[in-house]
């Protein structure tokens, strides 16, 4: 299998290294072809086929990106597993397949395979009650709802509490632990489903209670060594805990192996990793998201499929784990195949409908007629993938421009912007209260560099320790929209994540909108300078 996986790869090098030269593509297409099929010949986690011999039509996942590219959601990965083979994959560049990506609440169907572990090996059980774990965090007065709440209801987010707690506790305590034990529950555990990341929190404080190790260690010889995954990071609170609910970093590839795992039932490699009954339980419907709901809305949406342990149920059969913004493992037994996503949008069921429109009918129960023609354009488009970076209106506009501008008071607490451009690279350095960070940018293309400052999140404001995060990779361009307005890029490369920075010069004078890509042109933060 692998010789035959070997001589498919060098097939497509051959074959691509003949059309570039042919065609004279630029450096950069070509690289990024290189680099692609190079790191799947190098970590040869999958075992390679092409769509048709599997059943999947080329010309069917080739729809499917044209779709994305003509969609408004900012795609960033994308891997289509059929029958254990690796059919198809692509990265948007400047993201790459060597890089971790923020998984969000993905993360919470790893922390559910470690509860699983855990209950295998009979460290607890589902059915245990919450407060056995932790009698030192304890409110003075134990109510009958918190008393009846199970390591189950926190599985299945029917905890009861009448709001989602996360940012409220780790927003502002350093506690986690005794401040969700805090929370009243207004309803019975088990009966009513609210999302909630604390509990998928509370249930990696439970295994690190029973086993002494963070969740992130406790999975690193069960679940990380067995699958080839490594290079994981997973953030953590005050208290030492890893934060379960999201924050965990791992690679696409590695995404993809989690969802092999569960579609083979627990086996990896013939071995039995994790075990096939746990699988069953946690992938299975426990609670109805919206009870009463009119048929015709459940039919239009994946959030209404069902919820099992930290995993959704998804329309066609499917489950899934699922991270905001877009990140997806998508689970599919009854197509035998699992698709990868990660990703920025506003609209995760439109992202999911792309798969459902255009995936989905491209997979056949038999093997398909080998389409040379299919697979060669699929494979032209996988290696083109990119997002566009920042680029000068003209090219004749401030190729040179060197100032500093002291800034205003500001809710950011930047006192200073300086700006230096030489040789198509501008260098923006930030000063705020504490430090300074020179951040570089080139137009018209993606500049790979790192960076001590923190980047936009959706918990950026927990009390956390990330630490361990650093130094943030990212990537930057910058482009002159006319000759007095500059727009700088910087992507934080290992999330989905993007700063923007919009600066308006009039004279002496500067107005720098700084946004991040998640808010979609609102929430702009305007800074107001002039030059010394």
């Amino acid at each position: 299998m692998l010789a035959n996986n070997v001589l498919i790869v060098q097939t497509k090098i051959s074959s691509w290294f003949k059309f570039c030269i042919k065609h004279l593509f630029t450096a950069g297409f070509c690289i990024a072809f290189f680099n692609n099929v190079l790191y799947a010949q190098k970590t040869n986690a999958f075992p390679v086929s092409t769509p048709e011999a599997e059943g999947v039509s080329a010309a069917g996942i080739d729809s499917f990106l044209n779709a994305a590219a003509h969609s408004k959601h900012e795609f960033h990965s994308f891997m289509f597993l059929r029958h254990g083979k690796l059919i198809a994959q692509g990265w948007w560049n400047p993201y790459k397949p060597s890089l971790r990506h923020s998984l969000y609440s993905c993360s919470k169907s790893f922390t559910s395979t470690a509860v699983g572990f855990a209950v295998s090996e009979k460290r607890l059980s589902v059915n245990d009650k919450v407060i056995s774990f932790f009698k030192g965090s304890l409110p003075d007065t134990i109510k009958p709802y918190l008393a009846e709440l199970t390591v189950k209801d926190l599985l299945t987010m029917s905890v009861g509490q009448a709001v989602e707690p996360t940012m409220a506790i780790a927003g502002k305590e350093d506690d986690w632990v005794k401040a969700f034990l805090a929370v009243p529950i207004a309803h019975k555990p088990g009966s009513v489903f609210l999302y909630n990341s604390m509990a998928t929190f509370m249930l990696s404080a439970i295994v690190q209670k029973v086993t002494g190790q963070k969740v992130v260690d406790y999975l690193k010889p069960r679940l990380f060594d067995p699958l080839g995954i490594k290079r994981i990071d997973w953030e953590i609170n005050k208290q030492g805990i890893n934060t379960g609910g999201w924050g965990l970093r791992v690679k696409t590839e590695d995404m993809a192996k989690l969802g092999m795992l569960y579609l083979q039932k627990g086996q990896w490699n013939g071995k039995q990793i994790l075990p096939k009954e746990w699988v069953e339980e946690a992938t299975t419907f426990k609670i109805d998201q919206a009870p009463g709901v009119a048929q015709s809305k459940r039919d239009s949406s994946d959030w209404m499929q069902g919820y099992c342990y930290q995993f959704w149920r998804c329309r066609n059969n499917a489950f899934r784990a699922d991270g905001a913004f877009g990140q997806y493992i998508i689970v599919m037994p009854d197509q035998d195949a699992v698709i990868a996503i990660t990703s920025e949008t506003s609209d995760m069921q439109g992202e999911l409908n792309l798969v459902w429109k255009y995936l989905l009918p491209s997979i056949h129960q038999k093997a398909l007629p080998a389409s040379k023609a299919s697979d060669d354009q699929l494979e032209k488009h996988l290696a083109m993938l990119s997002l566009p970076p920042a680029a000068n209106a003209s090219d004749n506009i401030n190729n040179i421009f060197n100032k500093t501008f002291t800034i205003e008071p500001n809710d950011l607490h930047i006192s200073s912007i300086a700006f230096s451009i030489t040789n198509k690279v501008c260098r923006v350095t930030l000063k705020n209260d504490s430090a300074s960070y020179a951040l570089d940018f080139e137009t018209g293309k993606w500049l790979p560099g790192q960076t001590a400052m923190p980047g936009p999140g959706l918990v950026a404001a927990a009390r956390e320790d990330f630490s361990l995060l650093l130094p943030y990779k990212v990537e930057g361009s910058y482009g002159w929209n006319d000759s007095n307005t500059l727009q700088l890029k910087l992507r934080y490369i290992e999330s989905p994540h993007t700063e923007i920075i919009t600066c308006h010069f009039d004279g002496q004078q500067l107005i720098a909108e700084m946004e991040n890509s998640f808010s979609y042109g609102k929430n702009k933060v305007e800074l107001h300078g002039k030059t010394n």
